[in-house]
């Protein structure tokens, strides 16, 4: 089995228990209060920060094109994209149980400017420059060509477009690191090598004219202007 074919088997497991997911990663039940605790240390403000950090660079009037990869469930977006009614908003994922909760929660909260498609973020199907904003939340930790998924994402992000979001790093907070070598990576739900803070801010210097880099425990949150 690849790497691609494991991580799918992993989040077609999280795709079918999409409410225990959802309610780990919006800390919305006793399962994730304590995972984001004993895992991520931390506590609803810090958990609340991560997020308005990694959205920040959206504008609340936002009408061009979006990208986000990957969408996951949505149940961290789909509320955003409904307060932009004029944006032009494309969602991807490569597990299509995932993505398949994501339609659901987008048809059920009637966000109707959102379209789906199922893919590899190492091999985008969009042609250069095409998106103003590309928004990746907690992916890039779990990519298994991180080098093709840099590239890519830049590739399509027009000239003055804006790269967001947030995933893991390592060397921030030692018992999220534990966790993560101990459980995370077994089980196939993250892929090493990770980046630390100072690793992640030269290599999106590489490739973008402006960049800041922060964290919130173990979580890098960025934006990248190119």
């Amino acid at each position: 089995m690849s790497r691609h074919d494991e991580i799918r088997a992993s989040y077609k497991q999280l795709g079918h228990l999409g409410t225990m997911y959802d309610g780990i990663v919006t800390r919305s039940t006793l399962l994730g209060k304590l995972l984001d605790s004993l895992v991520w240390g931390l506590d609803a403000e810090k958990a609340a920060q991560w997020l308005n950090d990694a959205l920040a660079p959206i504008p609340g009037d936002f009408a061009g094109k979006l990208l986000e990869v990957p969408v996951g469930t949505g149940v961290l977006t789909m509320p955003l994209y409904k307060s932009l009614p004029e944006a032009d908003i494309t969602c991807l994922d490569y597990s299509v149980d995932m993505m398949a909760r994501a339609e659901k929660r987008a048809a059920a909260m009637a966000v109707g400017n959102v379209r789906f498609q199922q893919g590899d973020v190492g091999a985008l199907p969009y042609k250069d420059g095409s998106f103003d904003i590309v928004l990746s939340l907690n992916g890039f930790h779990a990519f298994p060509d991180k080098e093709a998924a840099y590239r890519e994402t830049y590739r399509v992000l027009k000239p003055g477009g804006v790269f967001c979001g947030c995933f893991y790093i390592a060397g921030e907070f030692a018992r999220t690191d534990f966790f993560v070598k101990k459980m995370y990576v077994p089980k196939g739900f993250f892929t090493a090598p990770f980046e630390t803070k100072e690793s992640l801010e030269s290599r999106l210097k590489g490739f973008y004219r402006e960049v800041e880099v922060h964290t919130v425990r173990a979580e890098g949150i960025f934006r990248c202007v190119k």
